[in-house]
């Protein structure tokens, strides 16, 4: 398995498929591979989640990372696991998750809000963080953890991430973006899908290289 770091260096945009059914699953993650999203996600507490994760696994796990969303209890990860997925993510800081997902060779990015939990989730073996909710945690914000966390810290906002917000946090020092509802929502025809995340592209694009 890969690193984050290099499915972030294909496209650093995640895609969270929040309320995907099985049978939308794998039509609408093959289009964002064809688009250049490397990173999938399906939140746990979306319809039948585990056959989702399955089935996008089967199809796109040899060149992309697949995992789970929402990921609340160290038993959650076996199934993850069993799954064929590599990539546990969470809404807050369980420094249990995060070990017992390194313990298994998965790829796990908490959420954080607070310096305190982003040490904390690091020290614990975490391979990046998770900035959550970015509406909370504004660019600002962002770029005072940026300040005092080493230069190759993965920071990742999540939660509220739009086409006109992304320049703000990427100035402040984002390293990608995790892209809910503005990219996906249940409903959401597989064009639908492809219409919204060529424009995350394009933005994304547009932004001043590194």
């Amino acid at each position: 398995m890969n690193s984050l770091s290099h499915y972030l260096s294909a496209l650093p945009l995640v895609a969270i498929l929040r309320g995907i059914t099985p049978e939308e699953a794998v039509p609408v993650a093959e289009i964002l591979y064809e688009l250049g999203f490397r990173i999938i996600e399906v939140p746990l507490n979306s319809p039948q989640p585990f056959d989702s994760i399955a089935s996008i696994a089967k199809r796109l796990g040899d060149e992309a990372l697949i995992g789970a969303g929402t990921v609340l209890t160290v038993d959650d990860i076996t199934r993850v696991r069993d799954a064929g997925a590599d990539l546990v993510v969470m809404p807050h800081s369980d420094v249990d998750i995060i070990r017992a997902s390194k313990q298994r060779g998965m790829i796990c990015t908490p959420g954080i809000a607070t310096p305190t939990e982003g040490f904390a989730a690091l020290a614990a073996g975490a391979d990046g963080l998770k900035l959550f909710p970015a509406e909370l945690l504004t660019p600002k914000v962002v770029k005072a953890l940026r300040a005092v966390f080493a230069k190759d810290t993965i920071m990742i906002p999540v939660g509220g991430i739009a086409l006109d917000t992304m320049a703000d946090f990427w100035s402040a020092g984002a390293t990608g973006f995790g892209l809910g509802f503005a990219l996906y929502r249940p409903g959401m025809t597989p064009n639908d899908v492809r219409e919204m995340a060529a424009k995350f592209i394009r933005v994304f694009t547009s932004l001043p290289k590194r």
